[in-house]
């Protein structure tokens, strides 16, 4: 239940005294904390100070709510004149405001709104309470210090993570700066590498002069050089540098094609004479392994790199001139060795055409002149490999024997090179001598052909084919020895393949006799025999190409091949050859039958020589390429 309102008169400062007490009590004896107690009492002198300010007579109600259900206890203060409004400045609504309330932990003694305390206790209980607001700020200010020198210590470590963070970002920065660059780096590297193999691979791909220089210009214009120009000695003064090296002198460099003015750079004819890569340009390049010069006089601006090009000896000297203001380091350690494995390709191919050169004279000097036979015209070709050392396994032969007959020989050995073009002449060599036995057959003559490689070269294999042709006769005698068949053309036109079982190759450990076949000749027809590089593809085998030769032959007519059996041999070739490279020797030999009642003598003889005409469409050719002061040649 609510106590009646206290209700006090304020005329004077001590009627507001004494109310400021009676308030002060109520809230003392609610319990109300010190600190809200202060600040209720110094509200409530502010407004009692405002309306003794203003004059006249003023009610101070005090009103103590209990605590219900609802709500909390708490005393209410409200002030109203007690008479009319007195007037006051403008604006000032003091009357009007809202009553003071505070809040009641418990109620207070009943009787308390009336009586009050003295002036001079409450005087001292307001000193008290003003004594712990003060302690109470003391231990604020105490805190707020500590929390002060706490944030402090706070913002300084946090400054300091700050710094930290910032030092670790730049050494992050750092760190991805510097993985960047080794990333970048091994990349530039790896495609330096990538670049030397591959180009390793295409410079020691061929065995040719020309095609090593023309690749390595398409491989270094224009990422790694603007211009390439390669000088290579000559034979005269590589053996001149040996003898030279013998005596205990440097070999030095000969002088290059004749020509007004100096042939070439100064840095190239140093690296000539020390052996050692040069860069010659206006600033030292102070590259690994390389000597620096003075600028050129030709390229005063561009930078110029003289590298040697050596393998047992020096070679020449490859001379770069710089795509840009300078060569790198790395890429010149990188055309340092290319440099040296282009040496090594060119010395290989030096070796490799003085060795194909020398397989070839034997085996060209092993071929024999076509005899004169009557009522035969003859024509024989030898084309060798256009790639690859490939010389040497394939010949023809063609002789009479004793009785008149003549005997014409188609043979491949096995292998390629000088040792097969050894062994080529030791099989013709022995096939002449049993060929001149009263009872020699071409079976009989295979048979010992076997018989004899099986014992005295064993591991040696060969494929031969021999024909017999009697002067007078109108057919042919014939044995293979795994050799592909032979192909007759008639009077007609018709062609036929003469494709009987062959026996086994030659040297194949396997006794064996060879059986003799005949085949019909008659006046008019023509018997071609032939090594598989006329006529095998590895993409198609060796039967089309069989087929293709048999429609050349058709093609060709009777007075064609009795006119001039080189150009029906030439025709031949062009036809089987025209569309590829030759990986294998190829051999060629024609027999025709003159149809008339005559042997063409005169015709005959021409027909007998071994190498075709010139200007022919598709005879074989030897390029020799001489270097002689940097000048090539084709012979």
């Amino acid at each position: 239940m609510t106590a009646a309102p206290a209700v006090r008169t304020i005329a004077s400062v001590a009627d507001a005294a004494r109310a400021r007490a009676a308030v002060d009590r109520v809230a003392t004896d609610g319990g109300v904390p010190a600190v809200d107690r202060v600040r209720f009492r110094t509200a409530l002198t502010a407004r009692l100070r405002r309306c003794l300010g203003r004059g006249g007579a003023w009610e101070l109600r005090i009103q103590v709510r209990p605590a219900t259900a609802e709500q909390d206890g708490r005393v209410d203060v409200s002030l109203r004149p007690a008479g009319p409004r007195p007037p006051g400045p403008a604006g000032d609504e003091a009357d009007d405001e809202p009553s003071l309330t505070c809040p009641l932990p418990h109620r207070p003694a009943e009787g308390g709104l009336g009586a009050g305390l003295p002036l001079s206790e409450a005087l001292l209980r307001a000193d008290e309470d003003t004594a712990a607001v003060l302690r109470l700020l003391d231990e604020r200010e105490h805190l707020l210090r500590l929390h002060r020198e706490e944030l402090h210590q706070t913002n300084q470590g946090v400054l300091a993570l700050h710094a930290d963070l910032e030092a670790a970002a730049r050494a992050q920065r750092a760190l991805l700066d510097a993985e960047r660059a080794a990333r970048a780096e091994a990349e530039r590297a790896r495609r330096l590498l990538t670049f030397l193999g591959d180009a390793s691979a295409a410079v020691t791909a061929s065995l040719s002069h020309t095609a090593i220089l023309r690749c390595l210009s398409a491989l270094l214009v224009p990422e790694y050089a603007e211009h390439v120009d390669v000088w290579l000695f000559d034979e005269e003064h590589e053996e001149k540098a040996e003898d030279e090296e013998g005596g205990g002198e440097r070999p030095r460099a000969a002088p290059g094609p004749p020509g007004p003015g100096p042939e070439h750079p100064a840095a190239a004819v140093t690296a000539a004479r020390t052996g050692r890569p040069q860069h010659a340009a206006p600033h030292p390049g102070n590259l690994p392994g390389v000597d620096d010069l003075p600028p050129a006089a030709r390229s005063p601006r561009r930078p110029l790199l003289a590298l040697p090009l050596a393998a047992r000896r020096l070679l020449g000297v490859l001379t770069l001139t710089a795509p840009g203001p300078r060569f790198d380091a790395d890429t010149t350690v990188m055309l340092v060795e290319l440099a040296r494995r282009v040496g090594i390709a060119l010395d290989n191919a030096r070796r490799y055409e003085q060795y194909r050169d020398t397989a070839e004279t034997l085996q060209r000097a092993q071929l024999t002149d076509l005899p004169t036979v009557p009522g035969l015209l003859l024509a024989a070709r030898y084309l060798p490999a256009t790639r690859g050392l490939n010389i040497g396994g394939d010949w023809y032969d063609a002789f009479r024997q004793p009785d008149g007959s003549l005997l014409a020989v188609i043979g491949d050995v096995t292998g390629h090179g000088l040792h097969a073009a050894v062994v080529m002449g030791r099989l013709r060599t022995a096939l002449r001598a049993y060929a001149v036995a009263d009872d020699a057959t071409p079976g009989r003559v295979l048979t010992q052909l076997h018989r004899m490689l099986r014992h005295l070269q064993p591991g040696l294999y060969a494929t031969a084919l021999i024909a017999r042709i009697r002067p007078g006769e109108r057919e042919v005698v014939w044995a293979s020895a795994g050799h592909p068949p032979a192909v007759v053309r008639d009077d007609a036109g018709t062609v036929r393949v003469l494709d009987a079982k062959p026996g086994v190759m030659l040297g194949v450990p396997v006794p064996c006799a060879y059986p003799d076949h005949v085949a019909g000749l008659p006046p008019g027809s023509s018997l071609v025999l032939y090594t598989d590089g006329l006529v095998e593809r590895r993409a198609r085998g060796i039967d089309p190409g069989i087929e293709r030769l048999g429609r050349a032959l058709a093609a060709l007519s009777t007075p064609e091949l009795e006119q001039d059996p080189d150009a029906a041999a030439d025709a031949l070739l062009k036809t089987l050859l025209y569309d590829s490279e030759r990986d294998d020797d190829v051999c060629l030999l024609l027999c025709h039958a003159e149809a008339g009642p005559e042997p063409r003598g005169e015709a005959a003889r021409s027909a007998g020589r071994a190498e075709p005409a010139a200007g022919g469409a598709a005879r074989g050719s030897v390029e020799v390429i001489r270097r002689e002061g940097g000048r090539r040649e084709s012979l």
